[in-house]
């Protein structure tokens, strides 16, 4: 191996524990603290919304044992990128990781970041009038100059190394299961909430409309489990991948749809479903109502920060995709370099936190989040019907249970979410389209300068 390669290559220091802090704090993040008043507008029905995060959770339990026989096959950097990659096409590989630069990893940091602002916001709502002294009228400028600063201060502490990230990391994953726990015991034990929420609302019509309604909600749902493949991202940093990184998935699964279900228990426990509506906030809206208004500041204050752990999480994830792309000549070759200190590639860090503010800037909470989750449910289809062909050549290292139950479920199911989410929201949708699309000629671009250079 040659100095450059020795320089530019990732090393191997991730154990089982830290890797599966990664896959959880990657899960448990926006999505479950800001998405169940925007289902609850759609759905009105409690007991239909609590149904769909179960349903969620044995989606992601499907393809996590999908993925642990993928990542064990091919444990390197980049998830989908090298599975796509070489189990079907270096175009179905860039364009997963097209994706990825694009929507998988900077539109939740983005997300991440804007359900930080709305937290604070709800702990300090005087923040909301600062912009007034800058004579600006814009009433989300505070928000998204929180979210933007949260991005520059994160993206800055994993220029420092892996290392440093990884310690952060399991601190703040720590931080946020623990204080959900916390919530979970103090709300249900001395909250002043009831039980006959759940009853309340109409029942959801199962006609095409109210499929549909369904569709949509389980893609947001999904987005809330996004991160249940999160340790095949970092396969080049992870010790003895083949006995590691499966159990990182699908134990951080099985622990995150548990903590799921019993916290939007707790949230329809504690607020009548007419007023969940359209909250984004909905964590320190439940303690509000089960504790009164100081419980309310005091828990919108730490979720906020309890936030941070996903959003450093991303953060961590997405540059070793861009990495690995850029190595194997499908993306510009300055994001493939690798700090000669700190052992990270710095560039591609960089490059993401742009994007990220970016989505920040230019979008609306629900918005990134339809457009993120139609993304983000193309490429783990593929992913996952790939199992098919590693048992078919023999090529898998080890072999999980549920095939191909869960395999065969996860894609049906997968399919369904997104024919009914984009006869839903159609815009959204199409936009995500057209940003797959968008990356067909940008493959033979990279695909014929690399043809260049090596001839």
């Amino acid at each position: 191996m040659n100095s450059r390669n020795l320089k530019d290559k990732l090393q191997r220091k991730l154990g089982l524990f830290p890797v599966t802090n990664i896959v959880i704090a990657n899960m448990i993040g926006a999505g479950i603290f800001t998405t169940s008043g925007l289902l609850m507008s759609d759905l009105n029905n409690p007991i239909m919304m609590l149904v769909l995060w179960l349903v969620g959770g044995i989606i992601a339990l499907c393809g996590s044992l999908s993925y642990g026989e993928l990542g064990a096959a091919m444990p390197q950097a980049g998830g989908e990128y090298v599975f796509l990659s070489k189990l079907y096409h270096p175009l179905f590989g860039f364009l997963s990781g097209w994706i990825s630069f694009i929507v998988g990893f900077s539109a939740p940091i983005a997300a991440s970041a804007i359900g930080f602002s709305e937290y604070i916001s709800r702990a300090f709502p005087q923040i909301l009038t600062l912009q007034q002294y800058l004579g600006i009228n814009d009433p989300g400028f505070s928000k998204k100059f929180m979210a933007m600063a949260v991005i520059l201060i994160f993206t800055l502490i994993h220029l420092r190394g892996i290392d440093l990230g990884a310690i952060v990391q399991n601190y703040l994953t720590i931080l946020k299961v623990g204080l959900i726990v916390v919530l979970i015991v103090v709300g249900f034990v001395w909250g002043n909430g009831n039980f006959d929420h759940i009853s309340e609302g109409p029942a959801l019509r199962l006609d095409f409309a109210g499929w549909k309604t369904i569709g949509l909600s389980l893609m947001w749902i999904m987005f809330a489990y996004s991160g249940w493949n999160a340790s095949t991202y970092i396969g080049s940093e992870i010790r003895n991948p083949k006995k590691n990184l499966p159990p990182s998935l699908y134990i951080g699964a099985t622990v995150v749809m548990v903590v799921y279900f019993i916290l939007n228990l707790l949230f329809v426990y504690a607020i009548p479903p007419a007023d969940m509506k359209g909250v984004i906030s909905i964590g320190g809206l439940a303690m509000g109502y089960l504790f009164g208004h100081s419980m309310e500041t005091i828990f919108s204050l730490l979720i906020a920060f309890a936030l941070f752990s996903s959003l450093s999480a991303f953060i961590i994830l997405g540059p070793r995709v861009y990495y690995s792309m850029a190595r194997d000549g499908y993306f510009f070759k300055f994001v493939s370099k690798v700090h000669p200190r700190f052992g990270v590639p710095t560039k591609a860090i960089l490059l993401q936190g742009f994007i990220s503010v970016i989505m920040v800037i230019s979008g609306t909470f629900d918005q990134i989040l339809t457009y993120m989750g139609f993304s983000l449910g193309l490429f783990p289809l593929l992913s996952v019907f790939g199992v098919f062909k590693l048992r078919y050549t023999n090529y898998g290292s080890i072999r999980l249970p549920g095939f191909p139950i869960s395999q065969i479920l996860y894609i049906l199911t997968g399919v369904m979410i997104l024919i009914l989410a984009y006869f839903e929201r159609p815009v959204e949708s199409s936009i995500a389209v057209i940003t797959v699309l968008i990356g067909i000629p940008a493959f033979w671009w990279f695909q014929r300068k690399k043809d260049q250079e090596t001839q």
